[in-house]
């Protein structure tokens, strides 16, 4: 299964490679965002994109809702994961 991470490009780092930091949740990674820049979304207006990243591209752009939606319903996942952890030891 491939999983797309929602986050926010929050700097470009290297324009000839383009290459961009991007913030999610909290946490910084630097990925490739070549596949969101065209002749529409040149490089220098992706900075406060939403972005899924995956394998250390960003994949598409998303909006803010979407990326909000997505990395809540992340977070309940991890909870409930925990949580069968919790009860598979308990047994």
């Amino acid at each position: 299964m491939c999983l797309g991470i929602p986050g926010q490009i929050v700097k470009i780092t290297d324009f000839e490679r383009k290459l961009a930091m991007v913030d999610i949740s909290g946490v910084q990674r630097e990925v490739n965002i070549i596949c969101i820049v065209d002749e529409e979304h040149p490089l220098n207006s992706c900075v406060g994109d939403w972005v899924l990243v995956h394998v250390g591209f960003a994949m598409s752009r998303i909006d803010q809702q979407e990326a909000a939606a997505t990395l809540a319903l992340l977070n309940e996942l991890g909870e409930m994961q925990e949580e069968m952890v919790a009860m598979k030891n308990s047994a």
